[in-house]
């Protein structure tokens, strides 16, 4: 039986946010990775800037039968599998998506995002080519309500030096290396690599890195935020040195952060591990609200 959805595939993401911007608009803390990726990726091809660093990149608009968008999705990653990454979509949608990707020819060795939906579309892999699906990791992605202060902490927040730049990979690094350690996962390290130096210094160029430092203005902490799109912003990474932690500056940090986004009118979201609890208990009692759970897989 043919299927009643019909997906679009644009390599050109201002082109694919002209389609698919209002229907992001909709929901854009749900949306906020799509979004924030597609109008980074826009501005860079505007000013020239290297675009991506992987062996895919694509939007996709998946319509039904009457021509509604029923569910967007991307492949940017530039960390192995290059996993797809779904927002939420009916079922048939998410296996019309995955038709499209084998029908391509792409090799697909995981998926990131929504569920029900990322399920269904890596079912309908190994439906078509077979392998099983692993479960690498079950994120949550909140919203912060009304912000509530934590227990103060002895320094101080600021925006990251140009100089610190080094530092700040390094510490961009090893947060995903030190945030498997304490969640229990292995192989998740890989993602970092996507972040270079460039990427770093752009940040820092723009005011989305901040340090928490102590009274000799020496970085004891590093948080990071994504530029907002469609009024939400995106914390992370969120990283205390294991030699500093326990003195509250991730609290102190993401609360001054947080701070500084909603008095410029932007909605402030993250993720957390959900196997991560020192990371989800901090958030929780930061005021940080559940809105949707996702997951990572992995198709072998």
């Amino acid at each position: 039986m043919a299927s009643q959805f019909e997906v679009t595939f644009d390599d050109d993401p201002a082109r694919f946010l002209e389609r698919a911007g209002a229907w992001l608009a909709a929901e854009p803390v749900v949306s906020t990775v799509v979004a924030t990726i597609a109008e980074r990726l826009a501005q860079a091809a505007r000013t020239g800037a290297r675009i991506l660093d992987a062996p895919y990149s694509w939007f996709a608009v998946v319509t039904d039968a009457a021509g509604e968008i029923a569910g967007v999705a991307m492949r940017t990653a530039p960390f192995a599998p290059y996993p797809p990454y779904l927002l939420a979509m009916p079922d048939g949608a998410a296996a019309a998506l995955a038709d499209a990707l084998v029908d391509r020819g792409e090799e697909v060795g995981g998926a990131n995002g929504a569920l029900p939906a990322t399920e269904a579309f890596a079912a309908r892999i190994v439906d078509r080519s077979g392998g099983d699906v692993e479960v690498r990791m079950h994120t949550r992605l909140f919203e912060l309500g009304t912000l509530v202060d934590p227990a103060p902490a002895r320094g101080r927040l600021r925006l990251a030096y140009d100089e610190e730049a080094p530092l700040a990979l390094d510490w961009f690094h090893r947060f995903h290396v030190d945030a498997d350690e304490q969640a229990g996962h292995h192989g998740h390290a890989s993602r970092a690599e996507g972040t270079t130096m460039d990427d770093v210094r752009d940040r820092i160029r723009n005011g989305r890195i901040w340090m928490w430092v102590d009274d000799g203005d020496t970085p004891r902490h590093l948080t990071g935020a994504n530029p907002p799109a469609y009024g939400v912003s995106r914390i992370g990474p969120v990283y205390t040195p294991k030699e500093h932690r326990g003195r509250g500056y991730a609290s102190a940090a993401v609360a001054e952060v947080s701070r500084l986004l909603q008095a410029d009118g932007i909605r402030v979201s993250l993720f957390t591990d959900q196997a991560n609890p020192t990371s989800n208990r901090i958030y929780v009692a930061l005021g940080f609200e559940p809105v949707v759970d996702m997951v990572e897989l992995t198709i072998q």
